[in-house]
């Protein structure tokens, strides 16, 4: 017996197992022919009506592909083959094109983690969740324009009527993936496929968003959950299935894998979860660098080879610590802050009053809800917004009230780590000229060393420079954001959500890096992010924001163990957390 069947044949009996399965796939398979790849081997899975299951895994691990075949949308090329394979009560295998579209959106919804890809840049969002009523014929054409309203309030979005009126790039992240689940849910199918649904949320949205698809699952929904945040299949899964390149290494109810997990690879994911309550204990420890055939081909579907193995999973203890200094000289002068910052757009304030003092190696933390005026700080900072009042000042000179031309020469001084570097990446760039282009200063052929010596830092081979970005992994885009700003030297790095879309591995090793340079270089950070655990682990101090001001601020350690202002401890009430 092997070790997967072992761990198998330990399984509980899972009670929704009794209903008869929407979806029951047996050792399926899929295959890209043209690249050579193989990203599902061998699948079992069933799906019963009120029941959620959850995929777990890094990236590369065939989670997506898993979920986009059972719907008919494995991808161009995609070559699907399984033992046997039924969908809502029919033989998928004999699908065409015609069948699949009928099942999807009566029977499956299907939310995706990136909502600006998925919505049409030129339909308003209640325009997109109209067109599923009408394709569906769900409510009459009168009804339409109260069942878009209800359906964006019940996702938590504020306004309704305003923002149905409203184009995607109108919306935060986060308003546009709850305007994604909305369209998802519109024809109120029997199965929801969610793609990473909360990676972009806030805890408090991602707490309404978990409750609205426990309320679904209780109402005989059944649910397909992909995540990385394994607190949040916690919170909703019924049955886990663990996956790594292409196979899965362990299923069972989702307490026995969280709790007591028997595959070494699964140990190793849930050590390398970060906890909001509690600091890591060691110091950086940078992962190896990865061959150059750990990249996905262009197809954007990654080789087995993509994924490391569960020995290269750093473990909670990888995750970096807040360096120490309570020890040794005071440190100097802020070599960036703030003074009453505000800025209104009309007669909202996005930023109202905030103060604050960066100095050189320490990390700032900024933690808050979607809308609190989190990224319009980071881009006052940046300087690459002017202040309604109050400065920002560079080194104890001026910066935000600087004329263009007399900021250009002090921007290499302060760098900013995207949250998604594929949108700030021109895509027809190569990697080389992607972290090339800073040092045009040099000479070509210094260029291209100095480009290999950025990558080497940040863990990645040479054999990169000639990839562009959709020809790299999400860990792999992000070093390579990472790399462009340390190109300049920078005294200060804005992180924008740097982590928030990466696995947990993957996350870990990215925050580990961060750690390292800093202690090298004495870089100051101002981290921005709607992850707590990830902010107390990387944080000296932390603001946080709600409606624009600054609600509480102080040691990183203080705020998370005694907050004191009743948002915060709101903020802390709605993180969703493993198990015991």
């Amino acid at each position: 017996m092997t070790e997967l069947a072992i761990i198998r044949a330990h399984s509980a009996p899972d009670p929704a197992a009794a209903a008869p399965p929407l979806v029951a796939v047996e050792d399926l398979r899929v295959s890209f022919p043209a690249s050579g790849v193989e990203a599902v081997r061998g699948v079992s899975l069933s799906i019963a009506p009120g029941e959620c299951v959850a995929l777990v895994g890094e990236s590369g691990s065939g989670k997506s592909v898993t979920a986009r075949a059972l719907i008919g949308l494995a991808g161009p090329g995609a070559k699907v083959r399984a033992s046997a394979f039924r969908v809502g009560g029919g033989d998928a295998l004999t699908f065409g094109p015609r069948e699949w579209r009928r099942l999807r959106g009566r029977f499956a919804g299907l939310v995706l983690q990136d909502a600006l890809v998925s919505l049409d840049p030129l339909r308003t969002v209640g325009a997109e969740i109209t067109e599923v009523l009408a394709e569906h014929d769900v409510v009459p054409r009168q009804a339409r324009p109260e069942r878009v309203r209800s359906l964006l309030e019940a996702v938590g979005i504020p306004d309704p009527e305003v923002r149905a009126r409203q184009h995607p790039h109108q919306l935060s992240g986060g308003l546009r993936q709850r305007a994604l689940i909305a369209s998802a849910i519109a024809a109120e199918p029997e199965l929801i496929i969610a793609d990473e649904p909360t990676t972009a949320l806030d805890v408090t949205v991602q707490a309404q968003i978990l409750r609205l698809l426990a309320d679904r699952k209780a109402a005989g929904t059944a649910l397909l959950m992909i995540s990385h945040d394994l607190a949040v299949v916690a919170a909703v899964a019924d049955r886990v299935l663990v996956m790594k390149e292409g196979l899965v290494v362990e299923e069972g109810p989702a307490r026995d894998v969280l709790t007591a997990p028997r595959h070494d690879y699964t140990r190793a994911l849930l050590a390398a979860v970060p906890s909001a309550l509690q600091p890591s204990t060691s110091g950086p420890s940078v992962s190896p660098a990865p061959s150059a055939s750990a990249a996905p081909s262009a197809s954007a579907v990654p080789s087995a080879s993509a994924v490391p193995s569960a020995s290269a999973v750093p473990s909670a203890s990888a995750v970096p610590r807040r360096p120490d200094r309570s020890h040794g000289a005071a440190p100097r002068g802020p070599v960036l802050a703030a003074g009453g910052l505000s800025v209104a757009y009309g007669s909202r304030r996005a930023v109202d009053d905030v103060s604050f003092r960066l100095h050189a190696g320490e990390t700032l933390g900024v933690v808050g809800e979607s809308g609190s005026g989190k990224t319009t700080l980071a881009r006052l900072a940046l300087g690459l917004l002017a202040p309604d009042a109050g400065e920002v000042t560079l080194r104890g000179g001026p910066w935000s009230g600087l004329p263009e031309r007399r900021r250009r020469p002090l921007r290499p001084a302060v760098q900013v780590i995207a949250q998604n570097p594929l949108d700030s990446f021109d895509p027809r760039h190569t990697v080389d000229r992607l972290v090339a282009d800073p040092l045009f200063a040099l000479p070509r052929r210094r260029r291209r060393e100095r480009a290999i010596e950025l990558l080497g830092r940040v863990g990645l081979p040479p054999e990169l420079l000639g990839r562009r970005p959709r020809e790299l992994s999400g860990g792999q885009r992000q070093r390579v954001a990472i790399a462009r700003a340390l190109a300049f030297r920078p005294e200060v790095l804005i992180c924008d959500e740097p982590v928030s879309a990466l696995d947990v591995s993957i996350q870990a090793q990215v925050l580990d890096l961060l750690a390292e340079i800093q202690a090298e270089d004495g870089t100051a950070l101002l981290f921005i992010s709607h992850d707590l655990g990830v902010v107390r682990h990387l944080s000296d101090r932390v603001l946080v924001m709600k409606d624009g001001r600054v609600v509480e601020e102080g040691d990183a350690g203080e705020v998370f163990h005694h907050p004191r202002h009743p948002y915060t401890r709101e903020l802390l009430a709605a993180v969703p957390r493993l198990p015991e």
